[in-house]
């Protein structure tokens, strides 16, 4: 990035991450400077006559009144281009292989490296014809960026003219011509790189109804609480609840195109797990390094607070560039309540008037701007994309009533809620379906209904049955599970069917760890005629603890444990069921 010959102003006033300078050129709100002799990368956020108010990214000791500050004449932006994926950034987009190259595991102060690959060759392939009208999002060629990603260079959006000229197909840098438009306002020079303002969404053709799921593998996602291509959702838990294994659960199994994983404002052992694990986990789909479709964005809690701010942006941006290409993105925010914590301080900092628990009384509106860039859309070129935004939300205590979470829910549709009863007692994923709720539920039923015709039915019966089993706990604790009528014991006996049979997986067995769609649905079927059929012998006045020795019951239990591929095997459980219920039935006398 160029940047102005002259100094832009000079500091005047520092206090944290906040500066102020005297400007004797002309500034813009949101241009990206440098600050210092170092060129410490800031933003302007407030102008006031001849004095802007700089948000610094970086650590600002040793700045003091009089050290220069330089403009760029460009917003915060990020570069675009091949050499992305598999890329380990920080929140301002600079590779933090680079820097332990030079400095170890320590980052520089006023370190700058390009983003991308300078000297790395990319064999493009072109595909546009020549002579022909273009405009943003049209595909001039493709570049084969890992054996998961097939990259595609677009022309910049708002960009419109007449194909002059396109590179024969060949090895080329990210700064070397490979087209040129001619426009009206004359010959320019398209290259594979690009930037574009990370605060600024990129455009659209139009936006799409969600219609097809995030298939996760996670049965109590996907079959009672599912996530559409293009939704939203959050994951709120109190600390120890597996937030962060939850999220690296659907990067590694989602059946997502890209994973954008942005570590924004967590503990540094969390961020640097995920830092050592990605690198060495497989694709299960492909069987390729997880990283060849994943990019990671650290910024720890550590690290400067005002760097948690630009980071959440700097991902949703390098997203929203792979869902222009026409692919589905999912996009792991960990977690959005350090990413509020850091603007209750520049708030504070800024002498801004604080609303509930000190944060600032724009926190819903940047919690919109960030979740409303999600969607399913049709993108320049005409084709489907999808950007879907999971947030993981650490509230205080595990408190759900303060005032992130509760923001939060305003503008998402999906809501995961962790309960620390269910870690504590190693039930993953730690979600309490009575507390739980997805409002995709109803866009998604066409797409379930012609997987399963009952689908909605079981849902409904499950949900219910935990709801119920909910209250009776409550009488459970007075009066002793023994007191109850035969009913309710089936009620109780039920549930805890659904929650160890179904809900609950292990991400350390091979079998279990995933689910297919075809499973779940033969493990729903599987528990709803049961159910059904234990209810109808309860009516007939069959002594339920006679139910509850049935063998059946075990196997049930296990299915579970049957591979994906052997969805018949469960499936044949249902005539068992039926056979011992009857024959229990007879014994009766019934």
């Amino acid at each position: 990035m160029a940047t102005q010959k002259d100094p832009l102003g000079t500091v005047i006033w520092v206090n944290g991450p906040v500066v102020r300078a005297d400007t004797t050129q002309q500034a813009h709100m949101m241009e990206m400077v440098f600050v210092g002799k170092e060129r410490l990368i800031g933003e302007v956020i407030r102008l006031r006559g001849a004095e802007a108010v700089i948000q610094v990214y970086e650590d600002t000791t040793g700045l003091k009144a009089g050290m220069p500050v330089f403009g760029t004449g460009a917003p915060l932006s990020v570069e675009l281009g091949p050499g992305l994926v598999s890329t380990i950034y920080d929140g301002l987009q600079r590779p933090l292989a680079r820097f332990i190259e030079r400095s170890g595991p320590w980052i520089d102060r006023g370190g700058h490296f390009p983003a991308l690959d300078r000297t790395r060759r990319w064999r493009f392939s072109p595909t546009a014809p020549v002579a022909t009208m273009v405009k943003g999002g049209t595909i001039l060629g493709t570049v084969q960026e890992t054996l998961l990603i097939t990259h595609r260079i677009m022309v910049p959006p708002r960009l419109e003219g007449r194909l002059s000229w396109l590179a024969p197909e060949g090895e080329y840098t990210v700064d070397e011509p490979i087209a040129r438009l001619h426009t009206r306002s004359g010959e320019i020079t398209v290259t594979m790189s690009s930037r574009w303002p990370v605060r600024m969404a990129r455009p659209v053709r139009r936006r799409l109804r969600p219609s097809r799921p995030l298939l996760t593998g996670q049965r109590i996602i996907d079959a009672l609480f599912p996530l559409a291509k293009g939704g939203t959702a959050m994951i709120p838990g109190g600390f120890g609840t597996g937030k962060t294994v939850m999220q690296h659960q659907l990067a590694k199994w989602s059946d997502a195109d890209l994973i954008v994983y942005i570590g924004c404002g967590e503990r540094g052992n969390e961020m640097t797990n995920v830092l050592r694990e990605f690198p060495h986990l497989e694709d299960p789909k492909s069987g390729h390094p997880l990283m060849e479709r994943t990019i990671l964005v650290a910024n720890t809690s550590n690290m400067p607070v005002a760097a948690r701010e630009a980071s959440i942006y700097t991902g949703l941006t390098l997203a929203e560039y792979y869902r222009d290409m026409g692919l589905d993105v999912a996009v792991m925010a960990d977690s959005t309540s350090r990413w509020a914590e850091a603007l209750r301080e520049i708030a504070g900092r800024l002498e801004e008037m604080p609303a509930e628990e000190g944060f600032p009384a724009y926190l819903g509106t940047r919690l919109a701007e960030f979740y409303e860039r999600a969607g399913l859309v049709q993108t320049l070129s005409g084709e489907q994309g999808s950007l879907s935004i999971i947030g993981a939300v650490s509230p205080p205590g595990g408190d759900l009533s303060e005032p992130v979470t509760q923001q939060t829910r305003r503008f998402v549709r999906c809501f995961w809620a962790l309960d620390r009863e269910l870690a504590s007692a190693r039930h993953f994923p730690a979600i309490q379906p009575v507390d739980s709720y997805s409002e995709y539920a109803q866009d998604l039923i066409t797409w379930w209904i012609d997987q399963e015709p009952d689908w909605a039915r079981f849902r409904e019966q499950v949900v219910d049955l935990l709801r119920r089993d909910r209250r009776l706990q409550q009488l459970v604790k007075l009066v002793g599970e023994e007191a109850l009528p035969d009913e309710q014991k089936l009620a109780l006996h039920g549930a805890r069917l659904w929650r160890e049979a179904f809900l609950q997986q292990s991400a350390f067995e091979a079998v279990d760890r995933y689910t297919t769609t075809r499973k779940q649905l033969a493990m729903m079927r599987v528990l709803h005629h049961w159910y059904h059929q234990a209810s109808e012998l309860i009516k007939r006045h069959i002594p339920f603890y006679r139910l509850a020795e049935l063998p059946v019951n075990e196997r049930i239990m296990r299915m579970k444990l049957i591979p994906n591929e052997e969805v018949d095997t469960i499936l044949q459980l249902i005539p068992t069921i039926t056979a011992e219920m009857d024959a229990l039935a007879r014994s009766m006398q019934v």
